[in-house]
């Protein structure tokens, strides 16, 4: 194992690149498609390890909605599996190489469940944790187990396919995954309502989530920001209905009716609707966008408008957009010296919610909280745990802390 990168070909070979580091003294860099490798401090690793090789589709069960993959199965090719049978991943898993920077599209099955990041329909049909039944991985002491449903060997005491997902490599090499998959909707409409405010906006996407329309998607995009379909120079506050098409009608009418003084409306047909939340899901709009500093902020969706104001007035070059009915900010900042940490979260002390550092240069990136710091209690739990999987920190040592 002489090589910079090592190739594992299935799960057994994953146990002894493991065990090799172990016994090297040598620290492991988790890669499937790299489309995600600057997200996190940096990692301090002597190793890649690539499992882009642990790939392919080992089941599929349509009538059973139960999907099985090897962790390094790139998901555009899952997402055409199962698009063949009318069938979808419902949290809508991000492809954000083009935010990066990177080569690459979706990334692969791993590196989605690792990071745990989900798409615009997260507080609909719930986040990636929610449709993860089963996993299996090599822990860093070299320990192959399983958790979770069908599989053979549990690990006791751990919701293991909650535990892994979005622990960014640190606990274990994830080698297979079982998935909840879901039927996908017949038609999609989105209504636009132009010119808002983000608290105009934030009250009517509200409003819309509260009644019985059931919409599956909720964001603000304000003017200036490219996205397609919307008009350059208004500002959108974008709503979607899925289903099958008479439900679809039926409900868009009912919302129209609903939201028809906040503002004039415009309702995208099926092709652009698909193209207006690939967009928002992708975050599109800030894609090679200088400057490159861009933090994602989860907050109570009731909140987003004001803590979105809070920042604007300490940082007023800022940029946003807003998606999950204001619950998500993805917020642009200006190039510095700093990624302005303090007064992001500054901004988040009165509502609640975690901001983390998305985008950065490394330099930044390594002096700067990624992750919203933990409390001294959950601190001390996700030591417990990191000390029970990966003692001798051997996989992507410094992600989510920096290396000591």
């Amino acid at each position: 194992m002489g090589d910079a990168t090592l190739k594992p070909r299935d799960a057994t070979d994953v146990v002894c690149a493991v065990q090799w580091a172990l016994g090297s003294k040598s620290t492991l860099r988790i890669v499937g498609q790299a489309t995600k490798q600057t997200l996190g401090h940096p990692v301090a690793a002597t190793r890649s390890l690539d499992v882009s090789g642990l790939a392919g589709i080992v089941s599929y069960e349509p009538g059973e909605l139960v999907l099985t993959a090897r962790a390094g199965t790139p998901v555009d090719e899952i997402e055409a599996v199962l698009a063949e049978r009318q069938q979808n991943l419902a949290f809508e898993p991000p492809k954000l190489a083009a935010l990066f920077g990177v080569e690459g599209s979706g990334g692969t099955l791993g590196g989605i469940v690792a990071t745990g990041l989900s798409g615009p329909r997260r507080f609909k049909s719930g986040a990636v944790r929610d449709h993860v039944l089963g996993i299996a991985g090599v822990s860093g002491r070299g320990e192959s187990f399983v958790g979770g449903g069908k599989v053979v060997k549990n690990v006791t005491g751990y919701d293991m396919p909650k535990l892994m997902t979005g622990s960014h490599g640190t606990l274990a090499v994830l080698t297979e995954i079982t998935l909840k998959v879901l039927p996908a909707p017949q038609d999609v409409r989105t209504l636009l309502v132009l010119g808002q405010r983000p608290r105009d906006a934030v009250r009517a996407m509200t409003e819309a989530l509260q009644c019985s329309v059931e919409i599956s998607g909720a964001c603000h995009l304000p003017a200036g920001l490219a996205v397609p379909h919307k008009p350059a120079a208004d500002s959108v506050t974008a709503l979607r209905l899925e289903g099958v098409p008479p439900s679809v009608e039926s409900r868009l009418a009912h919302l129209r009716q609903r939201l028809e003084r906040a503002g004039a409306h415009v309702v995208l047909d099926r092709d652009a609707s698909l193209a207006l939340w690939r967009a928002v899901r992708d975050v599109q709009p800030f894609v090679g966008t200088q400057p490159r500093i861009l933090w994602r902020l989860s907050v109570p969706p009731a909140s987003g408008a004001a803590v979105l104001e809070r920042i604007e007035q300490a940082i007023p070059q800022a940029r946003s957009m807003l998606d999950w009915g204001g619950g998500l900010i993805w917020l642009l900042l200006p190039d510095g010296q700093s990624a302005q940490a303090s007064a992001v979260r500054a901004a988040l002390a009165e509502t609640g919610g975690h901001a983390t550092l998305m985008r950065a240069d490394e330099r930044v990136r390594a002096s700067t909280a990624v992750f919203q710091p933990q409390p001294e209690a959950l601190a001390a739990l996700s030591r417990r745990v990191k000390q029970q999987f990966d003692p001798d920190d051997v996989l992507n040592r410094g992600r989510m802390f920096p290396a000591g």
